[in-house]
């Protein structure tokens, strides 16, 4: 709940518990999500910057919070359309631990540590992953 109220993290309105006890979160709305944007067409270059600094500034906060989000990926990362974006989907997300679970991450955007060191990693995988969608950004195809 305390990363809900920056910009660049998605807002969570309200959780449903239904009667067979599944979980539903609410949250905000937005029109698509990055991927979709990436496949759709190439982006401009001051789109891409402003994507980027979005991305940065998002991770700067979550990472303030000793928060690793271990899954940043352009699919969970939603675009409205004035071209804000909101960091989503913290299921693999964990409080930066000294021992961390193994194998996280979606094989694009796995920082080297991960897949070398298994356990022994921080928030800057996250970082590696943001590399990793600039990339994308710039060059149209996952690295």
């Amino acid at each position: 709940q305390q990363l809900t109220r920056f910009t660049q993290v998605i807002s969570l309105s309200d959780i449903f518990i239904s009667p067979l006890e599944d979980i539903y979160f609410v949250t905000e709305l937005l029109g698509t999500d990055l991927h979709r944007l990436l496949t759709s067409r190439p982006l401009e270059k001051q789109f891409i910057q402003y994507f980027l600094y979005q991305i940065m500034r998002g991770l700067k906060y979550v990472h303030s919070a000793g928060v690793v989000h271990r899954d940043l990926k352009p699919s969970n990362i939603l675009v409205n359309e004035n071209c804000d974006l909101k960091i989503c989907d913290f299921g693999l997300a964990r409080i930066q631990d000294p021992q961390m679970t193994g194998y996280v991450s979606t094989r694009y955007y796995r920082a080297p540590e991960i897949m070398l060191t298994w356990q022994k990693y921080d928030v800057e995988v996250d970082i590696w992953s943001a590399g990793c969608i600039f990339a994308e950004m710039l060059e149209g195809k996952p690295l």
